[in-house]
């Protein structure tokens, strides 16, 4: 079962999100096995990731394969796809579509550290090359 380079069509919540985190590390996991994952760390019940599961469903963004009396979740979308989109948006929305914008705003408030730099002129030097 492949997924989708396709952003979902509904955004992704930050509650979401963590659901998904855990998906796209392990694919094919059941609601049980997700809460597992989050539940302590987020105070959530079962039926939070439920609900969650559900919603992320709906949005296209998972699968839910039948498994007896339970579902199998796998992601829809793949990370990369919606990492991409996410970025876009933000650049869109808060830096009128410029990268460069962004990565500036992040240098003037001392955001960047030099590992940050580093990685930044080594991929600029990928892309020219």
């Amino acid at each position: 079962m492949s997924t989708s380079e396709e952003h979902p069509g509904e955004r992704i919540t930050e509650a979401e999100h963590a659901v998904m985190e855990v998906l796209w590390d392990r694919p094919r996991q059941t609601a049980a096995d997700v809460c597992e994952e989050v539940c302590a760390q987020r105070g959530w019940s079962l039926a939070t990731v439920k609900t969650l599961l559900s919603r992320l469903v709906q949005k296209g963004a998972l699968l839910a394969e039948p498994d007896g009396r339970r579902f199998l979740y796998t992601p829809a979308i793949a990370r990369e796809a919606y990492v991409g989109g996410e970025s876009r948006r933000l650049v869109d929305r808060l830096f009128g579509g410029s990268a460069a914008s962004l990565v500036a705003h992040l240098a003037e408030s001392e955001a960047l550290t030099d590992q940050d730099l580093a990685e930044i002129e080594a991929l600029l030097k990928e892309l020219r090359a």
